[in-house]
């Protein structure tokens, strides 16, 4: 196939890259990430859990066999495992008052799943049930994430509101010391942490913001008895409200909406805008669901990750906005090429491809929102993937509404300051009585890769610290020097923008190398030096370095704010290749990891 360069809204592809250059250093800003700040200290009540009320309980001094930081779908999956491996002694924790993970803290109106359900839920045939609509609504996912706990009985020995301080190794009793922020004590055999990537609320560092008098709160908190309603609208509370939503990211996209068919006005404040596709979103055809044959659910996330990994498929069984635009996804999220065509052609046709998908985001907005000036706004100008991409079928049409005003920022790096009773950007205030942050997570600084939770392994070696020049696995899984220490995450192994998959991936394997090691009678699993080095080296050799391609894009937290690192951490020939790395070496290679036999 032949493809030729044409213009994209009037631009040349040379036009187009100075267009993206001069929209990106709009909106760069010096202090990178520091331009945030925490939901801790004096914003630590962004942070509190407004769900669940914590029950007092005395610490624990007790030991488990298996335990599992965390309670999302990461957590639940690998439990879910090992109870099918035969492990009965397998203790759940998370700060959050149940399970669900994201899905627990994440509740606000609008909330749905942006990959097609029947893939993204996991373990949905042993729990039985197949989900309502093709994208699921946010409490239906999380009351499926609490059925695979009852499914598995992980709720027998699980602690909720309780974060883990730290980890230490006890050589003599060979296993771990688990510290918590409840005065626990507890002992495990193998610990596996699986904490998310995206968990820790960030607000942005406005100056003043600790001023305003009003109702402010982010939206991993949202704040019912202030709006009224639930996930589905109603927002009652707002009818009299003028109403201020800071972020339009994926969150933003699907607030929005419902933020602005109840309040009085909405204020909308954008940065930079998202790219925003149509949804398609449907019920799930009950005929359809009742047809479904056992292993229809792997067949269906196999064929999903086949599609956006570039794998071979003969038909695509998905068919939506992620599978549509596969082959712009892979340069960013597995760095799969096609080698067969010179450097120089394979980018120029990447870069025709990816303009001409961009032109068509662009188009939409013009056809969809009714004034010219807030949809030139609204019109997102960067390669496709320098920002999730988003899909909604009422985000757009929202800013038809009279009570609708989007507020661009880009100029001012943002919103510049605000008062006791408005925001400001540059010299204009708005006034407002709500305030709602969707301004997402610190992205990859949960857990053990925060430093909020130490882990001292043999002879007291600090993980964090062995990690100093990058970090150090075998197969992005277990590290020389902290025996029985487990991670779940996208460090050092495959990656996909449906995460779940590659968690259950990722738990299958766990489960079968913690089984075969119960077998044998071995006690202590722990890579080799040696073996860690050849997978490091690996990865290096692998992985292609993504800070090229986001150097140029627009700052967001795919990209450190504009400041990318070159950390080459992902087996980019895909997850079906890394599958089948971790299959043949569970056949040729666990001796790298065994301990000495009981």
């Amino acid at each position: 196939m032949t493809i030729t360069e044409t213009e994209f809204d009037g631009y040349t592809l040379e036009g187009l890259r100075e267009k993206y250059k001069h929209e990106r250093d709009r909106r760069i800003r010096s202090d990178g990430l520091g331009q945030y700040r925490a939901t801790k200290g004096e914003f630590g009540y962004y942070a509190k859990d407004p769900y669940t009320e914590q029950v007092e309980r005395e610490p624990k001094t007790d030991s488990v066999e298996v335990l599992v930081v965390g309670g999302g779908f990461g957590g639940l999956v690998v439990a879910a495992h090992l109870r099918k491996a035969g492990i009965e002694s397998i203790r759940m924790l998370d700060e959050a008052g149940d399970f669900g993970g994201t899905w627990y803290w994440n509740r606000y109106p609008g909330i749905h799943c942006d990959i097609e359900s029947y893939s993204y839920m996991p373990l949905l045939e042993d729990v039985g049930t197949v989900p309502s609509m093709r994208y699921a609504p946010g409490e239906e996912i999380r009351q499926h994430a609490m059925g695979i706990a009852k499914k598995f009985d992980l709720y027998r020995e699980a602690l909720f509101h309780t974060r883990v301080t730290e980890l230490t190794w006890d050589e003599k009793e060979e296993n771990w010391l688990v510290s918590t922020d409840r005065g626990d004590r507890m002992r495990a055999r193998f610990v596996l942490t699986s904490s998310g990537t995206l968990t820790q609320p960030k607000l942005p560092g406005i100056p003043g913001i600790e001023n305003f008098k009003g109702h402010t709160f982010h939206t991993s908190r949202w704040d019912y008895g202030y709006t009224g309603g639930d996930q589905f609208g109603g927002l009652t509370g707002l009818a009299d409200k003028k109403v201020a939503v800071v972020g339009t990211g994926a969150t933003g996209i699907q607030v929005i909406p419902f933020v602005g068919r109840d309040a009085q006005q909405l204020l909308v404040f954008q940065r930079t805008p998202s790219t925003v596709d149509v949804r398609g979103q449907r019920p799930t055809d009950p005929e359809w669901a009742a047809s479904l044959k056992p292993g229809w659910q792997k067949e269906r996330m196999d064929n999903f990750l086949a599609v956006v990994s570039g794998e071979p498929v003969e038909v695509d069984m998905t068919a939506d906005g992620w599978t549509s635009t596969a082959e712009l996804q892979r340069k960013v999220v597995t760095g799969r090429i096609d080698s067969a065509l010179p450097t120089d052609e394979r980018e120029r046709i990447e870069e025709i491809v990816d303009a001409t998908k961009m032109a068509g985001i662009r188009a939409r907005i013009d056809e969809v929102v009714t004034d010219p000036e807030t949809a030139e706004k609204l019109k997102p100008w960067y390669r496709y993937m320098c920002k999730r991409p988003t899909f909604s079928d009422l985000y757009l049409q929202t800013y038809n509404r009279d009570n609708v005003t989007l507020v661009d920022t880009a100029d001012h790096g943002g919103i510049t300051r605000m008062t006791e009773n408005a925001i400001v950007v540059g010299d204009t205030e708005y006034e407002v009585d709500c305030v709602i942050f969707a301004t997402g997570f610190f992205s990859g600084v949960s857990g053990v890769m925060s430093g909020d939770l130490p882990v001292h392994g043999r002879d007291g070696k600090v993980l964090l610290e062995s990690w100093a020049y990058g970090p150090r696995t075998l197969h992005g899984f277990m590290s020389h020097g902290f025996p029985n220490q487990f991670h779940l995450g996208p460090v050092q192994n495959a990656n996909s923008v449906n995460f779940t998959h590659i968690l259950q991936d990722q738990a299958e394997h766990l489960a079968a190398v913690i089984a075969k090691a119960r077998e044998l009678g071995v006690r202590v699993l722990e890579p080799t030096a040696d073996a860690e080095a050849r997978w490091v080296e690996t990865i290096q050799t692998s992985a292609h370095d993504s800070s090229v391609f986001f150097n140029e894009c627009t700052p967001g937290y795919y990209n450190q704010e504009g400041m990318p690192i070159p950390l080459k951490v992902t087996y980019d020939p895909g997850p079906f290749a890394f599958r089948r790395v971790l299959s043949e070496w569970r056949e040729n290679g666990l001796a790298e990891v065994l301990g000495p036999i009981s």
